[in-house]
């Protein structure tokens, strides 16, 4: 039967501005990735791309899991920290994994 749980989210990309200034919009951009996930002892259950919009939605069976974004070869940055997170039956965990572009 189709699995009914897993995890969705966006992945995004900030700040996108060098200074936050008050009263000046700057949110931070949708962000295309490679993200894997991992289980808690760092075997890799899938790997999968966002779409354009960064956004994700991967069935997974319940359980405890590291979401982690691959960085592109040779780079540092953007780079996003691991995100753990815990599969319930019946439902898909949300998360918002924002990625470092760097600019300060």
């Amino acid at each position: 039967e189709p699995l009914t749980s897993g995890v969705k989210g966006q992945t995004l990309l900030g700040p996108m501005c060098p200074v936050m200034q008050e009263g000046v919009e700057c949110p931070d951009q949708p962000y295309q990735a490679t993200l894997t996930v991992l289980t808690l002892d760092g075997q890799e259950v899938t790997r999968f791309d966002t779409d354009a919009e960064g956004k994700f939605q991967v069935n997974l069976p319940p359980g405890d899991y590291i979401l982690h974004p691959e960085v592109p070869v040779g780079k540092m940055i953007p780079a996003a920290a691991d995100v753990p997170f815990t599969v319930l039956p019946d439902l898909f965990t949300n998360v918002i994994l924002t990625f470092d572009s760097g600019i300060r």
